[in-house]
């Protein structure tokens, strides 16, 4: 037996050994929940290097979420270093989404795309939004007879369609001209402001490679084996992009679950996992049929549920669970009245709370709220009489027993009465400047009760100075203002006391998400310097507050100590100690069935109708039950009622829960499971909650408290003017190196290539741009002068040399460090690299003597530059012996030590930082020049305050012979008195 068969028989039960050491060309692996499948996946990849020779530039591996990807990086990480191979390879090989893939394929095949916006869903709806008479949507709104905001949402899901499907405008302009225009103008749109959302950067990529784009071909000439996570849930257009990447890979090995499909609505298709070994008819087919996370009783009821409901159209899997003898308990439960279901969920959680947990690694903790679920079909349609959101009684009963609550449910941001307070607050700008009369009924009905220390002369002066701007006339000639709706948020926290004020963790959370939002209306609209632009926002506000907004999107980098409300949908792969399925009635789970109601016509999706996608049905419904049920590890609670104040008709208990049975099921209300004892209560630690970039790391060690508002409350900073300045610059010198490969630009060509290249979003540009010109052509004339003069000073840069971006994975004890680096390769005459040169383009100046520049946090970018240097040199098997940092404002140069003394300091620091977050250390660390530059500074107390412990990190080599502490000691001041 060889090391890697050791390894993996240590590590993986005999059908996970079996199907990550398959050799066939096509592996699917049926992975039942809680089964092991990213452990699988993980150790597959271990398997192809150590065993196949695999490549690791070869190897891609797709996930469905960022998340998850974070989560199986540092898995693959543990496996290759289990065995015995240098995880630093991980760097190598690309473990990420499907369109961040896409993405960085399109940045491969022209770096112009490298600057492109990306919309999510949320975003893109904003676009469509900001542009909405451009568009042509008031004519598409007009001949449909709906509101703004149906026009909107109709058109994201046919623009979604189209691209999922590979539909063209112009096949739908055969049979509806008006919509046909609209997503042709939209095509366009995208492109001339240079944004891009996540179903057309797949499009693309798909497209050209079905083409046979040489540029598309050349940036996966070194594919090899190809993994797909999740692979029930893919849509068309990825099954395509899959089967052509496919085409020039050597193997596929893809893992899902056909039972957990429930994104049909979205257009994944069940069939295609199914049907896997008919469209490859050479398919080993291996099943993960231990479930390693739940009880017997919950594994063996929920799959004979599936199994009774969907019958042939599923497959036989049989799982089998781990047996422990623990505390369990499995009950379906059904309550006369929702007040009644509400209040036995609140007791349950008293009464579990602190009892002794023992984890599947033998851990033994107490339960904390973060260990229970609330999982609803949907949580926030209001009943037709006017009913509130469908969560209320059950958040109502939390809030009563004090118990912290997060609710990731549509709508749910607003139903936190502080975040309502906010959101109201900027309505009472929506017609004039208001008086003073209108603040203080304001200020004492709403914002006093919820922000304690909220200052009523301070907020009337914000109102008075954004009232007067926002609905200012307008003049011709005159340049726009520059209004943006986050200082807003900073301004009215800043009033409200915020940096005073008590507020709970999930609080701080949900209004980051606030700030979020605000964050995505300043990627779409240039400023809200009018009164119709800023009443679009309060509209999209209010329609938020009603319908719901994906703050799944949101990379924050935990969940709060908190019990989590949410839909089923937003808890896909996540897992609790603790489950309640509530709401479970007939018409409300399983739903109603609803037909594909979208403007697309229904002729042009034939096809996808006819398998069920973009629609409800019985079958999803009960996939998506079986996925609620099996995020329970120990104790699953399936509850109902017949009646509530709100619903006019009683309800049935749900064909789905009265269908479910089991020796241990119960549905008696009274007692307690047995065995429960008491522990002390101490929050499981979650891959999640952990840093994933350098920019991550870079503001842990700048001051720990902005690294907590910025990726543990999730708040978004002020735009600054010239927001994209610095990467616009840097695209023009990419596509410099691209355009001109073999050869030496001139100056003139050079800032040719950075005009056209040029674009920021948030400055105007000039009415008359050649007479008078404004901020951004000043700004378009400055790039143009800084890459000119880069390639005149620098032509060395292009002699036998070629700058290329590379992806790097660094992993440490507890994460997986995420990045791309600049490299010039210096090339001899056949094209053999001879060194490598870590290269960090920053648009800075740096005066006579840069390195004595107070204005440059020299720590900050030696570790960056010497991070990239070790990726480069270990992760990247280039030669990598020099360092800079480019000053491209004054076009200096400056060498960044990068000797194995400094790069050993450059990864203690990082792994001293990763600790210290784990451990969730965020101390104040205040200081003049950086509180007076802090994006936070308005909402921080500024207090001084010390670490957990008193160890320090490594010093870092910030030039020859200089070293120097990282800005939270070195810029610390202890007697710092704030503002």
């Amino acid at each position: 037996m060889n090391d890697i068969e050791l390894v993996l028989q240590n590590n993986l039960n005999d059908e996970q050994r079996a199907a990550a050491s398959d050799e066939a060309r096509e592996v699917l692996a049926l992975a039942c929940a809680g089964s092991g499948k990213s452990r699988t996946l993980a150790y597959r990849i271990a398997w192809l290097i150590a065993e196949q020779d695999a490549d690791p530039e070869g190897i891609v591996a797709f996930t469905f979420t960022e998340k998850a990807a974070d989560s199986i990086k540092h898995r693959v990480a543990g496996a290759l270093a289990a065995a015995e191979i240098d995880p630093n390879v991980l760097g190598q090989m690309y473990i990420g989404t499907i369109h961040s893939y896409c993405h960085y394929l399109l940045g491969q095949m022209d770096a112009r795309f490298r600057q492109f916006e990306v919309l999510d869903a949320n975003r893109f709806k904003l676009y469509l939004l900001s542009r909405f008479y451009d568009l042509g949507l008031q004519v598409l709104k007009d001949e449909m007879g709906t509101g703004q905001f149906k026009t909107v949402n109709e058109t994201s899901f046919a623009w979604s369609i189209l691209n999922e499907e590979r539909l063209n405008p112009e096949q739908v302009a055969e049979k509806f001209p008006t919509l046909g225009n609209v997503l042709g103008q939209l095509i366009q749109s995208l492109d001339e402001n240079e944004y891009i959302d996540f179903s057309l950067m797949q499009r693309r990529v798909v497209d050209a490679l079905d083409a046979g784009n040489p540029g598309a071909l050349a940036a996966i000439a070194d594919l090899e084996h190809l993994l797909v996570d999740e692979y029930q849930d893919i849509n068309p257009v990825q099954d395509d992009l899959i089967a052509l990447l496919h085409a020039n890979s050597s193997s596929l090995f893809v893992v899902g679950d056909d039972d957990q499909a429930i994104y049909g609505f979205r257009g994944a298709d069940v069939s295609r996992i199914i049907e896997f070994d008919q469209r490859y008819p050479n398919t080993k087919v291996h099943t993960l049929g231990i479930n390693y996370r739940s009880t017997p009783a919950i594994v063996e009821a929920a799959d004979q549920f599936a199994a009774a409901e969907l019958g042939a159209e599923r497959f036989v899997k049989n799982p089998q669970a781990v047996e422990r003898d623990l505390p369990r308990d499995l009950r379906v439960l059904w309550f006369d009245h929702r007040n009644d279901e509400a209040a036995w969920i609140r007791q349950r959680i008293q009464d579990l709370l602190g009892t002794t947990y023992t984890e599947t690694d033998g851990t033994v903790r107490g339960l904390t709220p973060a260990d229970f679920a609330i999982l609803m079909r949907s949580t926030r349609r209001p009943e037709s009489n006017g009913g509130p959101p469908r969560h209320t009684p059950f958040t109502d009963q939390l809030r009563a027993a004090g118990i912290e609550f997060t609710i990731e449910a549509a709508g749910g941001l607003f139903d936190r009465p502080e975040v309502e307070a906010l959101r109201s607050t900027f309505e009472i700008l929506r017609q004039a400047n208001p008086n003073r009369n209108q603040v203080r009924a304001h200020f004492d009905e709403v914002i006093a009760p919820n922000y304690p220390h909220a200052n009523f002369n301070f907020v009337a002066r914000v109102l008075s100075d954004w009232g007067r701007r926002i609905h200012a006339q307008i003049q011709a000639g005159q340049p726009r203002q520059r209004l943006y709706p986050q200082q807003l948020v900073f301004d009215l926290l800043e009033a409200f006391g915020l940096k005073a004020a008590p507020i709970d963790e999930a609080t701080l959370m949900d209004i980051g998400v606030f700030s979020q939002i605000m964050q995505d209306v300043e990627s779409v609209y240039m400023s809200v310097d009018s009164t119709g632009r800023f009443r679009t926002i309060l509209n999209f506000l209010q329609q938020v507050a009603d319908d719901g907004y994906d703050s799944t999107s949101y990379e924050i980098s935990q969940r709060p100590d908190a019990v989590t409300v949410a839909t089923v949908h937003k808890m896909k792969g996540l897992e609790f100690p603790v489950v309640f399925v509530a709401d479970v009635e007939n018409r409300r789970f399983p739903g109603d069935r609803r037909a594909y109601s979208g403007w697309l016509p229904d002729d042009l999706l034939q096809v996808p109708l006819g398998r069920g996608a973009y629609q409800s049905t019985r079958p999803q419904e009960a996939r998506l039950f079986y996925t609620a049920a099996t995020r329970a590890e120990r104790f699953l609670y399936i509850t109902g009622s017949e009646t509530s104040e709100w619903w006019k008709q009683n309800r049935n208990q749900s064909s789905f829960s009265v269908s479910l049975r089991h020796d241990e099921l119960s549905d008696d209300t009274a007692g307690l499971p047995a065995g429960l004892t008491q522990c002390q209560p101490d929050r499981r630690i979650e891959e999640g909650r952990l840093p994933t970039t350098f920019s991550d790391i870079k503001y842990f060690l700048r001051c720990p408290k902005d690294y907590q508002f910025r990726k543990v409350f999730g708040f978004s900073p002020a735009i600054a003017d010239l927001f994209g300045f610095g990467m616009t610059v840097h695209a023009g010198v990419a596509k410099l190196h691209e355009l001109y490969p073999d050869q030496v630009p001139t100056p003139e060509e050079a800032g040719a290539v950075a005009t056209d290249v040029f674009h920021v979003k948030h400055v105007p540009q000039a009415r008359d741009p050649e007479n008078h010109p404004g901020p951004y052509e000043r700004a378009r004339e400055r790039a143009r002068e800084l890459v000119s003069q880069y390639a005149e000073d620098f032509s060395s840069d292009f002699e036998h040399r070629r700058q290329i971006e590379k992806r790097f994975e660094i992993p440490t004890e507890h994460t997986v460090i995420s990045g791309a680096i600049d490299l010039m390769l210096h090339e001899d005459q056949d094209g053999n690299i001879l060194d490598a040169c870590v290269i960090d383009f920053k648009t800075m100046e740096g005066g006579e003597d840069p390195l004595t520049n107070d204005d440059i946090e020299w720590s900050e970018l030696a570790l960056q530059v010497q991070l990239y240097a070790r990726a480069a040199r270990e992760v990247l098997n280039e030669i990598a012996d020099h360092g800079h940092v480019h000053l491209l404002k004054d076009n200096q140069r400056v060498g960044i030590p990068v000797a194995e003394p400094a790069l050993n300091a450059a990864v203690s620091t990082v792994q001293w930082a990763v600790q210290r977050i784990v451990a969730e250390d965020f101390p104040m660390r205040p200081h003049p020049e950086k509180c007076s530059g802090c994006d936070f500074r308005q909402i921080c107390p500024k207090e001084p305050e010390q670490f957990q412990i008193d160890e320090l990190p490594e010093a870092l080599h910030v030039t020859d012979g200089q070293q120097q502490q990282v800005a939270a000691f070195s810029k610390f001041d202890a007697d710092y008195a704030g503002d």
